[in-house]
Formats: structure tokens, sequence, C-alpha cells
């Protein structure tokens, strides 16, 4: 699933190409095709993101779009492909140079027209974001202290933190050294202030890059340059394999519903 970074450079380039100008909005598909009616060839006032949701707004009216696990955004410019297959929604424009830009979302879990007082809803059900400058990470702290709950599962629950998914959780429980099976109630005040700190430079670099690397330079298999796809992590996905700091065997299990990975001696309970 999408997390976070993917859906903030998301709302950051679809703002740089429609956002002031009138959008031709359409359904091939014909899921959204009724709602698609009501706001095409309308400005688009502006496109933002929060945790794992989307939300394009055309004055009162806001496109709220949620990926999910299957859910793809493409784009391009001039003339879009020939639709096909299961288009939920396609946005046109004329792009900031006239020479025409597009963009083809498929496979999302949401994809619908609400109203300001329903985006504030999803918005009150939703932790603090990093990504969000104004976000209070004691927010966070504060039903995580209380919680009997594994951290591991804490960090993936929406309500407690927006735009952490399985990467970051994995990885930022590696990177200081924290069991993800250690209740939420044992997690200090301290050890939480280092984790957000680092997750919000850790997500902004994501922004930047377009992917999640959390290997720090030292850990990885060549010191100089840029990650590769091989040693961009930590853990994750690395079942079997050696730890790439104490060479233990990376271990997997499902917590809550996806598969989580641990080296059980640097992230001994």
């Amino acid at each position: 699933m999408p997390e976070g970074h993917t859906l903030f450079r998301l709302a950051r380039e679809q703002q740089a190409a429609f956002a002031g100008r009138e959008v031709h909005v359409t359904s091939p598909q014909g899921r959204f095709a009724g709602q698609a009616e009501l706001i095409d060839g309308r400005v688009l006032d502006g496109v933002s993101s929060y945790g794992k949701h989307l939300f394009a707004s055309f004055g009162p009216d806001v496109v709220h779009v949620h990926l999910g696990l299957y859910g793809t955004f493409n784009a391009g410019t001039g003339l879009p492909p020939v639709p096909r297959g299961a288009l939920r929604m396609r946005w046109e424009g004329p792009g900031v140079d006239g020479t025409g830009v597009w963009t083809d979302l498929r496979g999302a879990t949401a994809c619908d027209l609400i109203n300001e007082g329903e985006v504030q809803l999803i918005l009150d059900r939703l932790g603090p974001d990093p990504l969000r400058k104004k976000s209070d990470p004691d927010r966070a702290f504060a039903r995580i202290s209380r919680s009997r709950t594994a951290i591991g599962a804490l960090l993936m629950d929406q309500a407690v933190l927006a735009g952490v998914g399985n990467v970051y959780r994995a990885e930022l429980l590696f990177r200081h050294r924290l069991s993800p099976f250690r209740s939420g109630r044992d997690v200090d005040a301290g050890s939480w202030a280092r984790m957000w700190a680092d997750l919000v430079t850790l997500m902004k670099a994501g922004v930047r890059a377009g992917r999640i690397v959390t290997t720090r330079p030292e850990d990885r298999d060549r010191r100089r340059g840029v990650a590769g796809r091989t040693d961009a992590h930590y853990v994750y996905r690395r079942t079997g394999l050696p730890c790439r700091v104490c060479g233990t065997e990376v271990r997997t299990q499902v917590m809550v519903g996806r598969n989580l990975f641990w080296c059980p001696t640097c992230q001994a309970l």
C-alpha cells in the first residue's frame, strides 16, 4: 500500500499540473461517472494530502481518493492514451504551457466526491501526519503511552499516526532498536520524540526521492552513492537474510494483517 510520502508527492505533482485551471473530468469505467459530471470543466482550486488520503478541491466539492493496496495514478503530457480496463477517473487539462496534461486513477479503494464537512470528518479520525508542519507528535504519544497494544501494531493504526505503512513501521523500529512486540505504554517519551523526528526526516526524504530509503551509508553494500534496490532497507522483506548490523537472521510474522519484519537480536524485547 502506498505510504504517506507517496500521497504527499502525488498531491504536489497534481497541484503543479492542474491547479488554477479548468479540468476535464471523466470516468471511462463508469463507477465515478455521475460525480465526474458534477465537476467536469470546473477550476481545480488545489490538491493536498493527509496521511494516505488525497483531497482535490473544486470549489465546495472535494474529490477524495484513498489508493488502498492496489490503487495507482499514472500521468503524462500531450494526448492521453485510449482508455482501457478499469479506469476509474481521468483528468485532462491544458497544463502550464498549454501542451496538455492528463492523469489516470485505477484500482483505488475510495474515489468519491464529498463536501468540506465530510473532509473534516475524515481528518478528525486520523492521527498526526509527520509530513504536515503543524502536526503534534504528542497527540500520537498520548494514545501510545496508554496502550497495552504492541508498538508494531500502533504504528500501523491511522488513528494513532497517519501515513505510516508497513515499510516505515519495520524500518523505524529497527533504526531505534525497538521490539515491535513492546507495548505502547512501555515506550518512553524520549524514545518517541527521537522516533518522530527520525520519521519526519525519512518521510521527507521519501518525498524527494520518490522511494523509501532507510539504511545509513555505513550499512549499505556500497558506502558511497545512493542506495540500490537491494540495500535500501534494514529488515523489510529481508526474511532469512542476515541483519545488516549484527548478522542475526531477520524474522517475519503477520501483525495486524501485514507481514512484520524484525531482527530478534537488535530488537530484543
